[in-house]
């Protein structure tokens, strides 16, 4: 008899299909190639919106640039992107029609900045970087998360476009709270990279779940939880529903897997398959993926359900993937 463990090993190396330039490739084709990769620089961000991210971070990778420079440039992209209704400008308010942001930034010395609760300010992965850089701190949130910005000579902006007040709007007609994570509601920019010098760092950012109560935060500003990096080892970034992110702490859960010996991949896939062991047979609306990376360059992913893609970047390759998933 198959066990769950064979079951989710086969899928994460058959489940899924890479897409580039119209091309259909085989996932398992793909996986292999991925983890035999040395090759250095290169950067990986959840999502297919994640490409023009990663486009970002290539112009400074490429040139031997700093991994930290490049995720909090890649990570900007879609912050400023008013179609983008899960990050940044654009996205969508809570349910009493305000837009807050979350973000936090590590690197590969353990530094590690973050803000949750931010309102007015486009770029909060680059206030998280301030907090990492000018603070003693790691955290800093709602009021006083907007007055260090002030401080630190960012500008203030309306984060709530046309778009997304319509959309808000329409919500409230329905008038009743149920807001979702889910395969087709991309929601978090986790951005990873390794620069020349095999030096990594991370970033994420995210306007959270659409239409939540008035101060909820979820994974996207938790070092460990939505974003992890050790220097020796790898990196790990999360997307999805956050509570259930929050409550195993994955994405330092797949580095510690990795320093255990595990490839990306297998990490990426025990951390879903914790959180698969709570849900039953039935997941739901609950989707939850894991992107990883190590100094080699090896990639690992996976979800809970179909329809997590990422993006990966490097001196050959400029691709989207379909990551395998649990059900």
């Amino acid at each position: 008899m198959t066990t769950r463990r064979e079951f989710l090993t086969s899928c994460a190396l058959a489940g899924a299909a890479l897409t580039t330039g119209g091309k259909t490739v085989a996932h398992a084709a793909a996986q292999q190639r991925e983890s035999e990769s040395t090759g250095r620089p290169l950067v990986v961000s959840t999502w297919s919106f994640g490409q023009a991210a990663n486009a970002a971070a290539w112009n400074l990778l490429a040139p031997g640039g700093a991994a930290l420079d490049a995720v909090e440039q890649g990570a900007r992209v879609p912050e400023s992107d008013p179609a983008n209704r899960t990050v940044g400008l654009g996205g969508l308010p809570d349910r009493d029609g305000h837009v807050t942001l979350d973000a936090c930034v590590m690197d590969h010395a353990g530094r590690a900045g973050s803000v949750c609760f931010l309102e007015g300010y486009e770029h909060p992965v680059s206030v998280a970087r301030k907090v990492m850089e000018e603070t003693p701190h790691v955290m800093l949130a709602g009021a006083g998360a907007a007055q260090f910005a002030a401080e630190q000579g960012f500008t203030t902006r309306d984060l709530l476009t046309d778009d997304a007040r319509n959309a808000w709007n329409e919500w409230r007609k329905e008038a009743r709270y149920e807001p979702t994570a889910n395969a087709e509601r991309h929601d978090t920019l986790g951005i990873l990279a390794v620069d020349q010098d095999a030096h990594l760092a991370g970033a994420c950012t995210t306007s959270g779940m659409a239409f939540k109560l008035h101060g909820r935060v979820g994974d996207s500003p938790i070092i460990g939880a939505a974003l992890y990096v050790d220097g020796e080892i790898g990196c790990a970034t999360a997307t999805g529903h956050g509570e259930f992110v929050m409550r195993t702490l994955g994405s330092f859960l797949v580095v510690e897997l990795m320093r255990q010996g595990r490839s990306p991949q297998d990490a990426c896939t025990e951390a879903v398959e914790r959180i698969v062991r709570s849900l039953g047979d039935d997941p739901g609306e609950t989707q939850v993926g894991y992107l990883a990376l190590d100094p080699r360059g090896r990639i690992g992913a996976f979800a809970v359900q179909p329809g997590f893609q990422y993006a990966v970047r490097d001196g050959a390759r400029d691709e989207i993937i379909d990551a395998a998933s649990a059900f």
